[in-house]
This record gives structure tokens, C-alpha cells and sequence, in this order.
């Protein structure tokens, strides 16, 4: 059992690297610039769902005096009020209606149909339909209210689980963000965190294997484990370790629940920003690597031993760590493979480094505003998997003020 737990891990990190170098070697194809204005056809196409009502009372109304008084128009007005669902708001449509109401009457009087029961047909329809086209409006009132009460809860759980990180911590100022590829969801199975522990900040970043609730419970194990070792654990190696532990032990729980709980995996990458030193220090367990920018070509900086995803590691895992170079006004960037896998309609990878490199930024938000802006317009607005950013600069050492 144990050696298929290897074999799982090993398969993991060999995809996330081919991945990876699938997406550094893709050249990208978005048009640069594309922020044109629309054109006078494309406003009139917009709003044409608008006018549409207008336009079939004026057009049935002016065709019914043309015609011959033996050919009766009237009843096609039943479209007009029809046509305002969903459209127009209940007010208009109620205005259209009686236009119409009075369009119709007059046909029915100039076709010589005053005194016949065909007249208050016509006006009956048009009433009847407005009437649906209101209980429509009051319908849809009603589940929209539902839908912001769920969203008012999605809203309180990603607070709650992806707490906000502070916008300056130690030595670095940060800024993230989060992307769910469902429609309207809040919270995915994308993490992380940050803490300061004297002379030093500690930052997690993690993608949970699968969606949905399961997701959302590993993602919210790691992360009240992360802060909590985090705090207590001397090194980063026994941080990892620690959150390993509560991961096997969560998965422990839930098995009996969750018969495929022995496939769920989480990849994390864990770092370490010194104050003292222009370093950072890096555990990867199955995650991309992050991104080094000063505002010009992006490195990425690779783990040489890279560790199994959480739950997929021996129970006595030697965590190897990796030390680089980060220099004040240095910019790493973290992100969950959401950003790497990410395709355009033709089926090419979202170039991460070379994107970086061509992005004019200057502060950490700016630079996930751009690019968080290029991802969606490569993906053509849709994601296909969550997507986690953090980026971090090292602040340039303030001089201390010289004594007169």
C-alpha cells in the first residue's frame, strides 16, 4: 500500500512539471490593445432587446390602418407585451400594454369590430399576458433574492476560511486574489495564508485534488493547521511534517464517509521570508514553483527535491529545503496550477513567465490586476479550474535618518 502511495506521488509531480514546461514553451496569441471601442452596429445589436417591443407595436399598429379593413392585425399585438420578459422592467411593461390595448382597439374599430366579441378578445389577451409577464418578474424577484442570500453565505466562508492577507507583513508587502471557476462560487479548493513568527513571515499556497464541500473541508484542515503549526514549528521542514500529520489524520476521519478518501491529495508550496537575509526559503510538495520578476523576465524557481503532495507522503518524509535569492524591489509570485493549465480556444497554455515579462506593473496588486485581466481574456472569460495568486515584494531597506 505504501508503494502504491509513492507511485501516486511521483505520477503527480511528473504531470505538474510536463505542465509546466508546456506552458513556459508556449508562445502567447492574445492581440495586445484589444480594449477598442464598440461600434455603432454593436451598441444598436445591444440594444435592440430593448426597442424590440416598441418597435413591433409601431410596426403591426401602422401596417393595420394600411391593409385592407377585412384583414384584422390586432391580435399580433399579444406580442408586445410577451416580448418585454425578461427585458424591460414591470413598469415599462405595464405602459407597453396599454398601448397596446389602445393600438388594438382601434384596429378592431377602423376593421368595424366595435360591437363584436372579437374586440375585448384582443384587449383580454393582452391583459393576460402582461399579467404572466408580471408574475414572471415577481417569480424571478424572488429567486434572485434567494441567490443573494447564498451568495451572502458563499461570501461569509471564503472570509471565513481564505481570511484577507494583510497588505504589508514583516519585510513584504502582499496582495491576492482568488478566482473560482464556477460561475457564482466564492470558495474553492485553492488556499493560503500567511503568518509573521519573530524575524520572519511564513506563507502557504495549496490546491486541493477535486471540488465541491470535500474540497472546501481539506482546504479548511490545512489551513487551520498551517496557522497553528506555523506558530509552534522551529523549521520549515517541521512545519511541513506537521501539516502532513494533519492531513493523514483528516483523511483517517473522513474514510469512513468517504470511500475515495484514499485518492484525495493537496499540493502545497511553503515558504519563508527572513527579515534579516535576502533570501527565501521553499518546500514544494507536488506544486508549481513560483515566479521571480524585478518587472522584467520571470525565473522560475524550481524545487531540486520536491516532496509528495499532502496525504501521499511516508509517514517518515525527509522535507528537503530549497533556499534562493530574493532581493529588495524583488517580486515572487505564487499561484495554483489553475494559472498554468489554463487554455485559450485553440488548446494553448497561458505562458505564465513570458505574460510577467510583458506586464508593465510596479506594486504586487498591480501586477494581479494585469494579470489576473490577461489570464481571462486568454481563457476567452471562462476559467476551467480555480485560480489562487499571491504575490509578495521584499521592501527596500529604509535608511536610517543621519545624525546633525
Amino acid at each position: 500500500m505504501e508503494r502504491l502511495r509513492r507511485m501516486k506521488a511521483k505520477y503527480v509531480l511528473a504531470n505538474r512539471e510536463r505542465l509546466i514546461e508546456a506552458a513556459a514553451a508556449t508562445r502567447s496569441r492574445i492581440p495586445r490593445g484589444s480594449t477598442a471601442q464598440q461600434s455603432p452596429l454593436v451598441t444598436l445589436l445591444w440594444r435592440a432587446p430593448q426597442v424590440l417591443p416598441v418597435a413591433v407595436l409601431c410596426a403591426v399598429t401602422v401596417t393595420g390602418f394600411l391593409v385592407p379593413p377585412e384583414i384584422h392585425l390586432a391580435s399580433l399585438l399579444v406580442a408586445v407585451p410577451a416580448l418585454t420578459a425578461g427585458l424591460v422592467d414591470p413598469a415599462v411593461t405595464g405602459v407597453i400594454t396599454a398601448f397596446a390595448c389602445v393600438a388594438a382597439v382601434s384596429l378592431d374599430i377602423r376593421d368595424g369590430l366595435l360591437n363584436s366579441a372579437i374586440l375585448p378578445i384582443h384587449v383580454i389577451d393582452l391583459l393576460v399576458v402582461c399579467g404572466l409577464v408580471l408574475l414572471f418578474w415577481y417569480l424571478r424577484g424572488l429567486d434572485t433574492k434567494a441567490f443573494n442570500q447564498v451568495r451572502s453565505v458563499s461570501d461569509t466562508v471564503q472570509r471565513a476560511v481564505l481570511r484577507p492577507l494583510p497588505r504589508r507583513i514583516g519585510r513584504l508587502r502582499i496582495a491576492s486574489v482568488y478566482r473560482s471557476a464556477a460561475a457564482q462560487a466564492q470558495i474553492g479548493g485553492d488556499l493560503y495564508a500567511a503568518a509573521q513568527i519573530p524575524g520572519a513571515v511564513r506563507l502557504i499556497i495549496g490546491d486541493v485534488r477535486g471540488h465541491g464541500l470535500p474540497a472546501v473541508d481539506d482546504a479548511t484542515t490545512v489551513l487551520g493547521a498551517f496557522r497553528e503549526a506555523a506558530h509552534r514549528a522551529a523549521t520549515l521542514p517541521e512545519l511541513v511534517a506537521s501539516l502532513e500529520g494533519s492531513v493523514r489524520r483528516h483523511f483517517h476521519e473522513v474514510s469512513a464517509a468517504d470511500r475515495d478518501s484514499g485518492e484525495r491529495f493537496i499540493t502545497v508550496l511553503v515558504v519563508e521570508v527572513p527579515d534579516d537575509a535576502h533570501v527565501v526559503r521553499m518546500i514544494s510538495c507536488g506544486h508549481p514553483p513560483p515566479l521571480r520578476s524585478q518587472g522584467g523576465p520571470a525565473e522560475a524557481l524550481r524545487s531540486m527535491q520536491p516532496a509528495p503532495p499532502l496525504g501521499l507522503a511516508g509517514a517518515e518524509e525527509e522535507y528537503q529545503l530549497d533556499v534562493f535569492r530574493l532581493e529588495p524591489g524583488e517580486t515572487l509570485l505564487l499561484h495554483t496550477d489553475g494559472l498554468l493549465e489554463a487554455r485559450d480556444a485553440t488548446g494553448t497554455f497561458y505562458p505564465a513567465s513570458e505574460r510577467v515579462a510583458d506586464l508593465s506593473w510596479g506594486e504586487p496588486d498591480q501586477l494581479l490586476e494585469l494579470l489576473m485581466k490577461d489570464l481571462l481574456d486568454h481563457v476567452g472569460g471562462r476559467l476551467q479550474d480555480d485560480v489562487a495568486l499571491v504575490a509578495m515584494e521584499r521592501l527596500r531597506e529604509l535608511k536610517a535618518p543621519s545624525k546633525s
